[in-house]
């Protein structure tokens, strides 16, 4: 085990864990195989894993680039105001741009930094331009386009 945020995972937990991540379509057999356990097994651990909220969903990644979206950046939202009513219809506007794939708070300067992919700039400008900016709780907006993805989203350190 890591450390004590997780304390109910014995050792075949964390390494089903980290199968999963590398490979969500492993069938129980497969994961038995690797685990040394029989199928059923694995599958009552999944399910236990699941139930406890360790797994929270499967999801296929899916190529960017093959779908049209050319251009992905790190937008950075400074906001004017922390008025609720004003943070509520910002925040609506962030979970339902399907641009927007990744949303988070942060101290420092910004208090939003949005992950985004466009099928070009001139999708990037008008997200920026007649999206974000118009809100009344927007300060400043700061984009970052990404130029190469070296490292993929990583399972965590488990």
């Amino acid at each position: 085990m890591r450390n004590n945020r997780m304390t109910t995972l014995d050792d075949v937990d964390t390494r089903l864990l980290t199968a999963l991540q590398q490979d969500a379509q492993l069938t129980s057999e497969k994961l038995g195989d690797l685990l040394n356990l029989s199928a059923s097994q694995v599958g009552r651990r999944r399910q236990r894993l699941e139930a406890e909220g360790y797994i929270d969903g499967y999801r296929a990644r899916l190529v960017p680039a093959k779908l049209g979206l050319n251009v992905q950046a790190f937008v950075s939202v400074q906001m004017a105001t922390h008025a609720p009513d004003q943070v509520k219809t910002f925040v609506r506007i962030l979970r339902t741009r399907t641009e927007i794939t990744s949303a988070w708070t942060l101290t420092g300067e910004a208090d939003y930094l949005l992950r985004v992919y466009c099928d070009d700039l001139a999708a990037l400008n008008t997200l920026i331009h007649q999206v974000l900016l118009p809100h009344p709780a927007v300060a400043r907006v700061q984009s970052q386009i990404v130029m190469d993805q070296f490292k993929a989203d990583a399972p965590l350190p488990i």
